[in-house]
């Protein structure tokens, strides 16, 4: 409350811009959350306000657009920014999927930071909040993630199903600790005409839930690529959330891929996707990708390399 009155005189300026929008808005309609800052919140704020910030089919939106409608500073990666507000990427991206965290680090910066010729890039943005306080203040905040050398020929990759999970002596403590609150990664690879496809998808332990449309949901973080033989290179990437209900989580989460070719009630989650490339991505490039899009999970790691990183392995040794 401190800091909105503070702010008094920006945010009856702002209701005062968007009234000449046709958004009306009132004191109600704002927020300060510590690691953004002073937020204005409005169904659909960032398209009323820019029409030109429009969705594809998928709800995502052309970075490159977003890179010609507005500006960036350096060290506040996720934002764009104009004279007046802040547009944001999506909230799932932040820590634990709570639009109130801060970016988890550093998906966003590496995913906004790729460049190249050869691909289109979209991402989810934050449609329903824009950060008001035009200045060049961040929250930082830094984490571990695993990167991976895997440089082994994506064409010689077997088709079939892994699943991945933190040794069975690590309690619920040591698992959130160490594995980022990671329960299973699920990997699988299917062949067809010369592409390759690939796809993750990383469960959290029972205690990771989330809220969405006032429904409790476990996310479980989706990854989805296509390779092409032909080229060497993936001509598609993106990542999503699945959205799981409690039942739905446990039948899932123990199982694998092929759920529901084995089941005969088969599920059908919710899914919102975050961002995607079209083009041509090298192998280096979707390493790095997928290694900070799980962040905080070693089991990509271990997928990659075939061993968990040093100092879970060091830990592990004094256990046995």
């Amino acid at each position: 409350m401190e800091k909105l009155t503070e702010n008094a005189v920006l945010i009856e300026s702002f209701i005062d811009y968007c009234k000449s929008k046709d958004i009306k808005l009132t004191t109600s309609n704002f927020d300060y959350i510590q690691t953004i800052g002073i937020v204005a919140k409005y169904p659909n704020i960032v398209h009323l306000l820019n029409n030109k910030i429009s969705k594809d089919k998928e709800g995502l939106v052309k970075v490159n657009i977003l890179e010609k409608e507005f500006y960036k500073e350096c060290l506040t990666t996720g934002y764009y920014y104009s004279n007046r507000y802040i547009v944001m990427a999506n909230p799932y991206f932040r820590r634990e999927h709570d639009e109130d965290n801060n970016f988890a680090p550093h998906f966003v910066d590496v995913y906004l930071g790729y460049n190249s010729d050869n691909i289109d890039k979209y991402i989810a943005i934050d449609s329903d909040r824009v950060r008001i306080n035009v200045d060049k203040s961040i929250y930082m905040e830094f984490d571990t993630w695993y990167g991976a050398k895997f440089k082994n020929t994506i064409s010689d990759i077997e088709d079939g199903i892994v699943k991945l999970r933190p040794p069975l002596q690590f309690d619920s403590i040591d698992t959130d600790w160490l594995f980022g609150g990671t329960y299973s990664l699920d990997i699988k690879w299917t062949s067809k005409n010369g592409i390759k496809t690939f796809q993750a998808e990383e469960f959290k332990i029972k205690e990771r839930k989330i809220k969405k449309n006032g429904h409790e949901y476990y996310p479980a973080k989706y990854l989805h690529a296509e390779f092409d033989t032909n080229t060497g290179t993936f001509r598609h990437f993106d990542g999503a959330i699945h959205f799981y209900k409690e039942d739905e989580y446990f039948q899932r989460r123990d199982s694998d891929f092929n759920h529901n070719n084995k089941k005969s009630l088969k599920l059908k989650t919710l899914s919102q996707k975050l961002f995607k490339v079209n083009g041509q991505v090298s192998v280096e490039k979707w390493i790095e990708l997928t290694s900070h899009y799980l962040q905080g999970d070693p089991l990509i790691f271990e997928y990659f390399e075939g061993k968990l990183p040093d100092k879970i392995t060091k830990l592990l040794e004094k256990e046995t």
